[in-house]
């Protein structure tokens, strides 16, 4: 319920993920919805209790990005950026260590190192369209901080909007009819 309602009432799914949380607070999956609608919602202090309990629980580093932003989020950069130098860093996707690169370039920005932030934005290739339109956003935001506005407007419309359309993992299907009642016991 908290991911299918993330995008239209993230407070609500906040909530729900908490109540998950509560009753199921050893099964990962369920500590990831918590710290995912913590984070949807800025409640940045929990979502990285929550996403550190997920590391700890399934040995995944996959959310270190999203660590790092609640990092910024929180007024820290600096241990933004000592996350994204761990040794996990290195065993991100190529998706995961662009959208790293974006929150560390960001750190530098918080830092007052709005030049470092670009030089590392420019060097960024991502491997989609969709990740690359972040990385020219982030881009774009920097140049106008450094009050480059004619280059950040040069970049700003060649980013791509992603089109979304509807596939099977979007489609949830819901069987409302009260009256539908197994035939047999499940095994």
């Amino acid at each position: 319920m908290a991911g299918n309602l993330l995008d239209s009432d993230p407070e609500l799914a906040y909530r729900h993920a908490m109540v998950a949380a509560s009753r199921g607070g050893r099964v990962d999956v369920v500590r990831e919805a918590a710290a995912l609608t913590a984070y949807a919602t800025g409640r940045y202090a929990d979502a990285l209790r929550e996403f550190r309990t997920v590391r700890r629980l399934s040995g995944s580093s996959e959310h270190l990005p999203l660590m790092a932003d609640c990092e910024r989020g929180l007024g820290r950069p600096e241990r933004a950026i000592a996350l994204s130098q761990e040794p996990e860093a290195k065993s991100l996707t190529p998706a995961g260590r662009v959208e790293l690169a974006i929150v560390v370039a960001g750190a530098r920005s918080d830092m007052g190192d709005k030049e470092a932030a670009l030089v590392s934005l420019k060097r960024l290739k991502a491997p989609d369209a969709a990740l690359q339109a972040r990385v020219d956003e982030a881009t774009a935001a920097v140049l106008r901080e450094l009050g480059r506005d004619g280059e950040a407007d040069a970049i700003e419309p060649a980013i791509d909007e992603p089109e979304h359309t509807l596939d099977d993992e979007d489609v949830v299907v819901y069987d409302t009819f009260e009256d539908t009642a197994p035939t047999e016991e499940p095994t």
